[in-house]
């Protein structure tokens, strides 16, 4: 079992340590996502220690389709495999299948759906997602749920909900059955509950109430950032990150910009993961704490400076917004890596900054500084 310690407190934000059987977290933090076991752009599971990660996400229905969970167990599971003796988390699968699959129909027992990658029929409900997360053999994997669009009919959302929650019940029953097995290869899997119900307060006030009574190893705010407005996340942040218990993890998927990880923390969120540094980075835009620039503008092709005066990482150590624009032109894949690289060490050391304010009592007044800091770029106070 973790233990989460909660060392410390500023308002509703928290700074908090999570002790698990491949190493201890310190919150909040960014995960780091490897959708299929690996960063894109070219970064390895060294690149990762170097810029500081914490913890990396890989995705059950990704690995399932394509290479193959049975596989992976067989070569000693995820950590052996990708090189990394660091925490993984593992999405259950759940977005993906309601978000790519297309055709698919949904029943009590789970979800039949096509392959993106073949078009071959796939069953998955909450064991079999369980057992492709064991093969895996993740540090935390998360409860198969249906994520349903934020704007969707209000009796589809109650009923969609209370589904995910008998779902939870399956997930947590046939995880305990996994971790009895000789054959599993992580005895210590975690398992996060994920709370569930567009932007309708009460459902999700309703919900957070219900699954944090099942005294989970951590709990997830899913299906937001799929299509409302940054307002309408924030306030259902406001009214369920409460109901959720204090003294577990709490984890905001799919997360995002770095003013919504700020403000997210303001909300007392501990975890956080996104596609946007890396997908951003491979096509030029790289983050700086004076905003977002695209390296591709015409502007930068004559600029020798590092992409942030004062970056630690790997590519503003020696090169210049000049060479990577021509990298990134050019097509070079060095390129993708020198601005994926900068970008995830961007978040990473955000959070840094993050727990050191929350550990100094100052985090407040970091929020302020910072989030009008980030739009300098905008204002046109920066070149």
């Amino acid at each position: 079992m973790a233990k989460y310690n909660l060392l410390k407190t500023e308002g509703r934000a928290k700074r908090g340590s999570f002790e698990t059987v491949h190493g201890t977290i310190q919150t909040p933090v960014f995960m780091n996502v490897g959708t299929v076991a690996a960063i894109k752009g070219a970064v390895s599971t060294e690149d990762l220690k170097s810029i500081g990660t914490q913890v990396q996400l890989s995705n059950t229905y990704h690995l399932h389709v394509r290479t193959g969970d049975e596989l992976i167990h067989d070569l000693g599971g995820l950590h052996k495999f990708m090189v990394w003796d660091r925490p993984i988390l593992t999405d259950s699968g759940g977005f993906q299948v309601f978000s790519l699959a297309g055709l698919r129909k949904i029943k009590e027992e789970g979800v039949t759906f096509n392959s993106h990658i073949d078009g071959r029929k796939i069953f998955m409900g909450p064991e079999q997602s369980m057992q492709i997360q064991s093969n895996l053999g993740s540090t935390i994997a998360m409860a198969f749920d249906e994520c349903p669009n934020s704007k969707a009919d209000r009796k589809y959302v109650e009923d969609s909900v209370a589904r995910t929650t008998r779902w939870l019940l399956r997930c947590r029953e046939e995880m305990n059955r996994l971790n009895t097995l000789e054959t599993t290869v992580n005895k210590n899997q975690l398992l996060f509950g994920i709370n569930q119900g567009a932007v309708y307060d009460d459902i999700r006030i309703d919900h957070a109430k219900r699954i944090a009574e099942l005294d989970m190893d951590g709990y997830a705010v899913g299906g937001l950032a799929v299509g409302e407005t940054h307002e309408e996340m924030y306030h259902i942040l406001d009214v369920t990150v409460p109901h959720l218990p204090q003294n577990k993890p709490t984890y905001l998927m799919g997360v995002g910009t770095p003013a919504n990880i700020i403000e997210g923390v303001d909300r007392g969120v501990d975890f956080f993961d996104c596609v946007y540094p890396s997908r951003n980075g491979r096509h030029g835009h790289v983050y700086t704490k004076y905003g977002k620039i695209n390296l591709l503008n015409k502007k930068y092709e004559r600029d020798m400076r590092p992409i942030e005066e004062g970056c630690k990482c790997p590519a503003c150590q020696k090169y210049s917004r000049a060479y990577i624009r021509h990298l990134l032109k050019a097509k070079e894949m060095l390129g993708l890596r020198f601005a994926v690289l900068h970008n995830l060490y961007f978040y990473n050391h955000l959070m840094e900054e993050i727990r050191d304010s929350l550990d100094e009592g100052r985090f407040a007044k970091f929020k302020s500084e910072r989030l009008l800091s980030m739009g300098a770029y905008e204002r046109g106070e920066m070149d």
